[in-house]
């Protein structure tokens, strides 16, 4: 107990783990907190060091600045208690029900707008509103198969809700394997706790995927579409495709032709049903949005509106992405789905509003301003770290397109303890838990991605600004028979190796696929 918590230093934010008031840990800790307290430092430090080695072994890695590293994972993990869970779960269901109403209503009949829910400047200006979704009906009525809620705890231990993702949101993979190198590093641990399992990911993803199925098809061919292996999220795309037992292509291993789309193999053509596409829109389809793009094929949006193939999440989701139409998002939960929102959002100003704008300029400083169609922290400005020169700029910014931008007080994230170098020391956290959509119910997978921001003090955690993740515990589920590892009976095919075609300039190649959401990033860094 001496070697890691007696100097341990708690601050102005929650600590999960430690009670201030009492010096002793908080229920859901107890366990772990009494197990830890056995290790020395060194100790714990062997942990680590064996910890560093599953992962590696597994292949785990990031893009950073075009260079293959591995993703740092902390060794401490974060612990949910069972009964937590049941309040934060229901509340990522509801949203991503939410969400997928608005979508259809926004791509349809647009009652939301006609009703006054939502301004329709709002829509048609969002930089992800895409004209060309308007009248595609998925086969099954579902457009977030996939989704990614970003939540974080506030200074008094409440879950709010940062931001939503619902085009191609990243970062299971590392739950997965977070799971698999954990279950190696602390077998004491897993056989003594009830953690909820996370292995049930791929097939729960795949049996949404088969449901999205056009109508008709009852074996459907599932494909996971990349845009190669330059793309930062390259090491996920290949993991769902082994661990789903599908086959992995890039957009030159497609092509349309007699109204479906087809994939190319040694055996001749084979159709496709389904793509679960890690493309962006603009990419996806040259015909209809980027006629420069080569990680997409011709011909795509027209079959997915003649229903003869179901793309994954669906195109144009980017709309409910967009950071302006998140701060209407619990009034769309209650114009949907009549009830009141589980989990709030954080305070947010609006700048398009003047007096909004104006308080916001007024209180730079104090304030942390995001871009609305931002993602993986791009652009993001933290107005207390932030200088007089870049605040200035950001001055003039909103004031030339306050449209473009949101305001959010300064959310001082919970924190957990971390292994650093001077030891266990507190370090600001989030939650990414990962729905899928089959259409019938919303499962949330137990957990989820946690961030952490590594360097003290730092409040964004993206693994480009130097932050790692931590394995997620939810506490509650069935005793366990063995530790969790790779998930049971799942098939391990090779995926498809796929190659750019020799016209193609291989630096124009590398460019696109670097430009996708899930690799466009701050100084060319990490998605998550």
């Amino acid at each position: 107990m001496a070697d890691l918590f007696d100097d341990y230093p708690t601050g102005p934010a929650w600590d999960e783990m430690i009670d201030p008031e009492t010096g002793g840990s908080r229920a859901a800790y107890r366990h772990l907190h009494a197990a830890l307290a056995q290790l020395s430092a060194g100790e714990l430090r062997a942990r680590a060091d064996t910890l560093a080695r599953s992962y590696l072994a597994q292949g785990v890695t990031f893009d950073f600045a075009g260079e293959e590293r591995p993703f740092p994972l902390d060794v401490v993990p974060r612990v949910v208690a069972g009964a937590e869970w049941e309040h934060v779960a229901p509340g990522v269901a509801q949203r991503v029900r939410a969400l997928e109403a608005f979508l259809g209503d926004v791509y349809g009949s647009q009652r939301a707008i006609a009703d006054g829910v939502v301004p329709r400047s709002v829509v048609v200006s969002s930089e992800h509103f895409h004209r060309a979704a308007r009248g595609i009906q998925p086969p099954n009525g579902v457009r977030v198969h996939v989704s990614g809620i970003d939540l974080v705890r506030d200074g008094q231990g409440d879950w709010r809700v940062l931001e939503d993702n619902v085009r191609v949101p990243s970062g299971v993979s590392y739950v997965l394997s977070n799971r698999r190198a954990m279950a190696q590093t602390f077998p004491e641990l897993f056989a003594a706790l009830r953690i909820r399992p996370v292995a049930d990911y791929p097939r729960r993803l795949l049996a949404a995927l088969t449901a999205a199925a056009p109508a008709g098809v009852d074996e459907p061919t599932v494909v996971v579409l990349t845009p190669g292996v330059y793309n930062s999220a390259y090491f996920e795309h290949a993991l769902l495709a082994r661990t789903m037992g599908v086959e992995l292509v890039e957009g030159r291993d497609l092509f349309c032709a007699s109204g479906r789309v087809w994939m190319r193999t040694t055996q001749g053509r084979r159709r496709v049903d389904v793509i679960y596409r890690r493309v962006d829109d603009e990419f996806l389809d040259p015909v209809v949005f980027r006629s420069d793009s080569l990680l997409g094929s011709p011909g795509l949006m027209t079959c997915a509106r003649n229903g003869t193939v179901t793309l994954a999440n669906a195109v144009g989701n980017g709309v409910a992405d967009d950071k302006l139409v998140y701060t209407y998002v619990p009034d769309l939960i209650r114009y949907y789905l009549a009830e009141e929102p589980i989990l709030p959002n954080v305070d947010t100003w609006r700048l398009e509003d003047p007096a909004a704008l104006e308080e916001v300029l007024d209180r730079l400083d104090e304030l942390v301003v995001k871009p609305v169609a931002g993602s993986g922290g791009k652009g993001l400005v933290v107005g207390p770290a932030a200088s007089r020169a870049e605040l200035a700029e950001l001055r003039t910014r909103l004031v030339e397109d306050p449209r473009g931008w949101i305001a959010q007080p300064v959310v001082q994230l919970s924190t957990v303890p971390t292994l650093v170098e001077d030891g266990l020391r507190p370090r600001h956290t989030d939650l990414r838990p990962f729905a899928v959509n089959d259409g019938d119910s919303v499962w949330v997978l137990p957990g989820g991605l946690t961030r952490v921001a590594l360097p003290e003090g730092q409040l964004v955690v993206n693994s480009s600004q130097g932050g790692g993740s931590k394995d997620t515990w939810v506490l509650g589920g069935a005793l366990p028979r063995r530790a969790q590892g790779a998930a049971p009976g799942l098939p391990h095919p090779v995926p498809v190796a796929t190659a750019v075609p020799i016209d193609a300039n291989p630096s124009d190649v590398r460019v696109q696929v670097m430009q996708q959401q899930q690799g466009r990033v701050v100084e060319g860094g990490a998605p998550c």
